[in-house]
């Protein structure tokens, strides 16, 4: 059915308290055409079309809603409702969800829950959102190594309905330690009394609680994996991550990135919990001002330079008026030079391709680069200046591009890297930053040049 045919039929489940019509509707439909349905309903039309649903089905859907409207949800519902819910969640999504919880309701909620859950909640929520330990999840099944296909399969047939993912499940020993994996395809096709020790794969791809998530992205893209192991320092399992969580996460990492490369500010809740505008329609206009302000106005201050140092060469500009007339052209050429320097850095330290100790390469490749870009701005620009104003200014316009476009690109190149260095992210290496550093020293390369060509006093 479509948007509106599915809205429709919320609204009749929400009026006639219809559960046969509720299931049909569960069975028919993605959460994610859900979700989009929601955005037509008040909260009050959701909450009642969730407490009619099935408690599984309500807390796998509960986990699709965006933070805010879950915590809008929670105001409907009573200690027992929220106790369900919590109970039937993947352990991931609740621990996210009792993060976002104010204090004053995770203390009322936390002691009605059983000893377990209670253990998990506090362990899951307990790690930094840029560590793999928030995104790992608790719901996993795990074999012994002594068992045999056919045991393997009747276990795992048995609880997987309250499990993650049985694609690919774990092996340890009676310590909990992590030996090899064994997939569901092994298992269908292994002999009924094989052992698992003979045909699991030992020594599976793991990763550490305490790793960045960035780097668990690039281990599940690398070797192609749907599910990996998370272990401590003892190589104890820990617990989960499947795919589509690292999906979730890159997506959001590079929203993260693109958000602060493009000057806009970046605010982490108490719980290290990154604020990002999802949605530039929904947002209100106060959230997008605060987001965009921060930056501005410190860019205003660093422009100061660029006109303090144009007002230190007045008597140039008086001498030479047509030199004004190429000043955006330079300072602005440096600055997308240096823009896209940046970008393609923090991409590439963000994938991994580059390492801190590649600057010194890196420096030397981007000289050269940035020479030849140089040169063949110049060489676009020259025709100009000697239109606007002979051959002399050409060949201080010119010079200028050259050594601004090559200061731009080493800046935009290098500013990541020391960001990095002093552990810092490099995707603060903002455009709007990297345009006003390279404005305010392209206007003292220009005249400093054209001061010098043209044989002008110094100022």
């Amino acid at each position: 059915m479509n948007k509106n045919e599915l809205i429709s039929s919320i609204k009749n489940v929400i009026q006639n308290k219809s559960k046969k019509e509720i299931v049909k509707i569960i069975h028919n439909t993605y959460p994610v055409d859900l979700i989009e349905a929601f955005e037509e309903l008040e909260p009050q039309d959701i909450f009642n079309f969730i407490s009619l649903m099935p408690l599984k089905s309500s807390s796998e859907l509960f986990g699709y809603l965006d933070e805010q409207m879950q915590l809008t949800i929670l105001d409907f519902m009573d200690r027992t409702m929220i106790k369900e819910l919590l109970e039937k969640m993947p352990s991931d999504e609740r621990a996210d969800l009792f993060n976002i919880m104010s204090e004053t309701l995770q203390d009322r909620i936390l002691p009605i829950l059983n000893k377990a859950e209670q253990e998990d909640i506090i362990k899951l929520s307990s790690y930094n959102e840029n560590v793999i330990g928030s995104l790992m999840t608790s719901n996993y099944a795990t074999l012994q190594a002594s068992m045999n296909a056919l045991e393997a399969i009747s276990y795992l047939r048995k609880i997987a309905g309250d499990i993650e993912t049985i694609y690919e499940t774990f092996v340890i020993n009676e310590n909990r330690e992590l030996l090899g994996s064994v997939s569901l395809q092994a298992l269908i096709m292994a002999e009924p009394d094989s052992l698992i020790e003979d045909f699991m794969r030992s020594n599976p791809i793991s990763l550490k609680a305490s790793d960045p998530i960035e780097f668990c992205v690039k281990v599940i893209k690398d070797y192609d994996l749907v599910i990996a192991p998370v272990v401590d320092d003892n190589n104890i399992l820990m617990g989960i991550i499947t795919y589509d969580d690292v999906i979730d996460v890159a997506i959001e990492e590079a929203e993260e990135d693109f958000q602060k490369m493009s000057g806009t500010s970046v605010e982490v809740n108490k719980h290290g919990k990154v604020g990002l505008i999802t949605n530039i329609k929904e947002a209100t206009i106060s959230t997008l001002y605060k987001k965009r302000i921060y930056w501005l106005v410190i860019l205003v201050f660093g422009n100061i330079f660029s006109s303090a140092g144009i007002a230190y060469f007045e008597d140039t500009i008086s001498a030479y008026i047509a030199l004004v007339f190429f000043l955006p052209l330079l300072i602005g050429s440096g600055g997308n030079a240096g823009s896209q320097s940046a970008t393609l850095t923090v991409r590439a330290l963000a994938t991994g391709d580059i390492k801190l100790k590649d600057w010194g390469g890196m420096l030397g490749k981007e000289l050269v680069i940035a020479t030849l870009l140089g040169i063949t701005m110049a060489l676009a620009v020259t025709f100009i200046g000697i239109y606007r104003g002979g051959y002399t200014i050409a060949l201080v316009v010119s010079l200028s591009m050259i050594f601004i476009v090559m200061f731009g690109s080493i800046v935009g190149m290098s500013l990541p890297f020391l960001l990095s260095k002093f552990k810092l992210d490099p995707a603060s290496a903002s455009s709007p930053l990297i345009t006003s550093i390279t404005d305010a020293v392209g206007v003292l390369i220009f005249f400093s040049i054209a001061t010098a060509i043209l044989d002008l006093p110094t100022p």
